[in-house]
This record gives C-alpha cells, sequence and structure tokens, in this order.
C-alpha cells in the first residue's frame, strides 16, 4: 500500500507580476550594457543623464481649463520649474539622489533630472495658470481665454 505525504502549502501569497518593474529592470541592463561596452568609444552616460526621464501625468481638458497632474514623489517645490511659452507646457526639474551611509543593494526609485512637455491647443490665458505641489503630485492649471471655452448652443424652435 503506499502513502501520499501530505501537500506542502507556502503560508507565502505568490509574488504578483508587475510588467513594468521588469520593463524598468531589463532598461537598466541595457544601459549598462552600452556603457560597458561602449565608454571606450566616447559613450558617455552623461549622454542619457542629460534626457533624464519624463515623471507620469494625467492631462484632462474641463471646459473653461486645461488640468496637468504629475507624480514627483519627493521634490522639493524649489527643484521644478513650471513654464508656459506660446501653448507649450514644459516642467522641468530633478531629484537628487539622497546621502546614503550604506551600499545600495537595489535602486528602483528615479532620481535624477526629469522633464515633460506638452503642447496645449492655442487661446490660453498665461497669466492666470497656477500651479501647486501637495503630497508629491504638482497640479498645473492653465485657464482657456473665454474664446476657446466651450459654450452650450440652445437649438431654436
Amino acid at each position: 500500500m503506499s502513502q501520499t505525504l501530505p501537500e506542502r502549502r507556502s503560508s507565502l501569497t505568490p509574488e504578483r507580476w508587475e510588467p513594468l518593474n521588469e520593463l524598468e529592470q531589463m532598461t537598466e541592463r541595457v544601459r549598462r550594457m552600452l556603457e560597458q561596452t561602449f565608454s571606450g568609444f566616447g559613450w558617455s552616460p552623461q549622454l542619457t543623464e542629460r534626457a533624464g526621464w519624463c515623471p507620469l501625468v494625467d492631462l484632462e481638458e474641463t471646459d473653461d481649463a486645461y488640468v496637468v497632474d504629475a507624480e514627483l514623489p519627493g521634490v522639493k517645490r524649489e527643484d521644478v520649474n513650471v513654464e508656459l511659452v506660446g501653448n507649450e507646457l514644459s516642467i522641468t526639474g530633478e531629484i537628487k539622489e539622497p546621502e546614503r551611509k550604506g551600499t545600495v543593494r537595489r535602486q528602483s526609485r528615479r532620481t535624477g533630472r526629469f522633464a515633460y512637455r506638452v503642447a496645449l491647443p492655442s487661446h490660453l490665458e498665461p497669466e492666470k495658470v497656477e500651479a501647486k505641489l501637495d503630497g508629491g503630485i504638482l497640479k498645473v492649471t492653465v485657464p482657456k481665454s473665454e474664446v476657446a471655452q466651450r459654450r452650450r448652443i440652445e437649438i431654436k424652435p
């Protein structure tokens, strides 16, 4: 008679698959490989560092304004620059590398220069643009001019 052993189950929950995390890890490995391979041929890590990265952003259009919400966790107000030139909104800045006492074994938080640019439709009110940084979210509100605001037209009988 054969005896079956009781099934052993782990009390740990299985890790959730996060494809974006894997993509970031692969991108980082490729960047390091390029630096190691081409560092003798004029490849400079500063080339990629100058380009920086782009924060996650939501762009919403309301009847009277465009609202941009950018995720900038850990960024100080003085490290962010918001500009409106013509109809192009530009958000730039830098997340500084924190001082560390130990050896970094894994780093997945973004640091360094970042930039986000978007061309908005014309007819804006540049003097009324507002920007507020609260809880790691930068909210930029760009009001539309009176000409560009949406109006409901009543159909006459």
